[in-house]
């Protein structure tokens, strides 16, 4: 049932998430298997260069890197199956990313926003994300009314 509401802090390393039900709240983490930074091994003055042969190639470092990251991505998106609407928040590129994962499951209309947040605890995703849906429920229900200006 999409009885809830979720919000979902995430880089390339981890998705911290918080779910809002009118139970109560909980939080889940997922961690991802990403290297931190892709990098040749041996290369270093002080041990010299290896020879070509030896040294992975760039294009199957990065089909392991991407590998590595839609495994990550397809965890978060289960996470988000059940969700009524979702708020993501991050730091750099991973957001995008998960709205695209997102919108190739059919999930992307749950997406209610994205916001740039740097590093955030479960308590601070948990107040950001309460507070988010408790003013966009508040402005939901009401219309805006335009009206003139004195002099207009």
């Amino acid at each position: 049932m999409k009885k809830y509401a979720a919000g979902v802090w995430i880089d390339h390393r981890k998705a911290l998430m918080v779910f809002v039900t009118p139970a109560g709240e909980r939080s889940a983490h997922i961690v991802s298997k990403v290297e931190r930074q892709l990098r040749r091994a041996g290369d270093s003055p002080m041990k010299g260069r290896y020879a070509a042969d030896q040294v992975p190639a760039d294009d199957s470092r990065q089909k392991a890197l991407t590998g590595e990251l839609n495994i990550y991505y397809d965890a978060v998106v289960a996470a988000l199956r059940n969700a009524a609407s979702v708020v993501i928040f991050g730091p750099g590129e991973a957001k995008g990313e998960l709205k695209k994962r997102l919108v190739k499951n059919k999930l992307g209309e749950r997406v209610c926003a994205i916001e740039v947040a740097d590093k955030m605890s479960d308590r601070q995703l948990a107040a950001k994300v309460r507070e988010y849906f408790s003013t966009s429920r508040a402005h939901k229900g009401k219309r805006h009314v335009a009206r003139p200006r004195n002099g207009t």
